[in-house]
C-alpha cells in the first residue's frame, strides 16, 4: 500500500497487554480459555435455541443473533493475539490491520444494535403483552435484524475506508492488542479532523442513539411493573427481562470504564487492558447470565444434551 508521500506501509506491530516476556505464557493461556468458553457458551446457545421449537419466539431469536454476532466479535481479536503471544511476533500486515477493523466495528455495532432491539422486544412483552405476537411478527423481527446489519456493514465500511487514504510515517507501533481504529488513525502524519468529526459521530448517533432506546423502553417497562397490583405479577414482569437488562449493564458499563480509564491515564497499555472487559469478557458472560437465570435456556440444553446421548 503506498501513501500519498511515497512511504510504503506493509506492517503495524500490536504491543499487546504487556510487554513483559514472564506474563507472555499467562496472558497466552488466559485468552485462550476466555476465547473458547465464549465461543462454547454462546454456541450452546444457539443450538439450544434451534433444537427446542418452545425457543422459537422473538426474544431468543434475538438472542441467537447476539450469540452468533459474540463469536464473531471474540474471532475478530483473540485469535490474532494469541498467533502473536505464541510466534513471539508482534506484525499485523496493513491489509489485516484495516479488515481487523472493518471486522471489529460492525460486530461491536451490531452487539449494540441488538441489544437495543431486544429493548424493545422485552418493551413491547411488557408493556403491550396482549399484541406481543403481533407486533413481534417475523417479519418485523427479520427487518430489524436486517437494519442492524446494514447500518452495521455502512458505518464500519465508512470508516475503515476514511483510513485507506491516510499516509503513515514510520512509527508504526500501535499500543494495544487489535488495531483499534482511533490508535491507528492518529499514527497517521497527517490531518485526521475528518476522521475524529466521523468516529465521534458514529459514536454520538450509533451509540448514544441506542442507548437512549434502551433507557426509554426500560422507563416504560418499569412504569408498566410498577402499575401491577400482586408482588408476583410485578417479579414474573421484572424477571422476563432481568437477563437482557444484566448484559445492558455490562456492556455499556465496561464501555463507559475503558472511556474513563484512558481519560484518566496516559498509559495505553491500561487502556489495552481495560478493553479486555467489553471485548471479551462480556461476549464470555453473556451465555452464563441468560442460561443461569433462563429456565428455558436450561431446560433446551438439557433436552439438547439428552438428544446427543
Amino acid at each position: 500500500m503506498k501513501s500519498w508521500n511515497n512511504t510504503i506501509i506493509l506492517e503495524f506491530l500490536l504491543l499487546g497487554i504487556s510487554e513483559e516476556p514472564e506474563l507472555q505464557p499467562f496472558l497466552f493461556g488466559l485468552f485462550l480459555s476466555m476465547y473458547l468458553v465464549t465461543v462454547l457458551g454462546n454456541l450452546l446457545i444457539i443450538l439450544a435455541t434451534i433444537s427446542d421449537s418452545h425457543l422459537h419466539t422473538p426474544m431468543y431469536f434475538f438472542l441467537s443473533n447476539l450469540s452468533f454476532v459474540d463469536i464473531c466479535f471474540v474471532s475478530t481479536t483473540v485469535p490474532k493475539m494469541l498467533v502473536n503471544i505464541q510466534t513471539h511476533n508482534k506484525v499485523i500486515t496493513y491489509a489485516g490491520c484495516i479488515t481487523q477493523m472493518c471486522f471489529f466495528l460492525l460486530f461491536v455495532g451490531l452487539d449494540n444494535f441488538l441489544l437495543t432491539v431486544m429493548a424493545y422486544d422485552r418493551f413491547v412483552a411488557i408493556c403491550h403483552p396482549l399484541h406481543y405476537m403481533v407486533i413481534m411478527n417475523p417479519q418485523l423481527c427479520g427487518l430489524l435484524v436486517l437494519a442492524s446489519w446494514i447500518v452495521g456493514v455502512l458505518n464500519s465500511m465508512l470508516q475503515s475506508l476514511m483510513v485507506l487514504p491516510l499516509p503513515f510515517c514510520t512509527h508504526m507501533e500501535i499500543p494495544h492488542f487489535f488495531c483499534e481504529i482511533n490508535q491507528v488513525v492518529h499514527l497517521a502524519c497527517s490531518d485526521t479532523f475528518l476522521n475524529d468529526i466521523v468516529m465521534y459521530f458514529a459514536v454520538a448517533l450509533l451509540g448514544g442513539g441506542p442507548l437512549n432506546g434502551i433507557l426509554y423502553s426500560y422507563s416504560k417497562i418499569v412504569s408498566s411493573i410498577r402499575a401491577i397490583s400482586s408482588a408476583q405479577g410485578k417479579y414474573k414482569a421484572f424477571s422476563t427481562c432481568a437477563s437482557h437488562l444484566s448484559v445492558v449493564s455490562l456492556f455499556y458499563g465496561t464501555c463507559l470504564g475503558v472511556y474513563l480509564s484512558s481519560a484518566a491515564t496516559h498509559n495505553s497499555h491500561t487502556g489495552a487492558a481495560a478493553s479486555v472487559m467489553y471485548t471479551v469478557v462480556t461476549p464470555m458472560l453473556n451465555p452464563f447470565i441468560y442460561s443461569l437465570r433462563n429456565k428455558d435456556i436450561k431446560g433446551a440444553m438439557k433436552t439438547f444434551f439428552r438428544g446427543k446421548q
